[in-house]
């Protein structure tokens, strides 16, 4: 089988998220190849949540994944001293705030 067989037949490569029970956000924890969603989530959960310690997956194909060029980082990046909106200076928080 050619090169080209083969990736005509591969199923496609898939990326996978885990919140883990105590955690906020998802983070990457790997990639598996699965024919379609319903089983790169299963294969997701089989595979990366063995000892039951995920609360959610997410599975994304990589060929649609978007990611920003790091030639582009200034762009994307750069300082936020020169935008001051981003301040959190034009209000004042209530002394019953006082975590921030």
């Amino acid at each position: 089988m050619s090169n080209d067989q083969a990736t005509k037949t591969e199923w496609p490569l898939w990326e996978v998220f885990v919140r883990t029970k105590a955690g906020l956000d998802h983070k990457h924890c790997g990639s598996l190849h699965a024919a379609d969603p319903k089983m790169a989530l299963q294969m997701a959960r089989e595979v990366y949540t063995r000892r039951q310690e995920g609360s959610s997956i997410w599975v994304v194909r990589s060929d649609q994944i978007i990611a920003s060029d790091p030639g582009d980082k200034d762009m994307f990046f750069d300082p936020m001293e020169d935008k001051v909106y981003r301040h959190p200076t034009f209000y004042k928080l209530p002394d019953a705030v006082d975590h921030m």
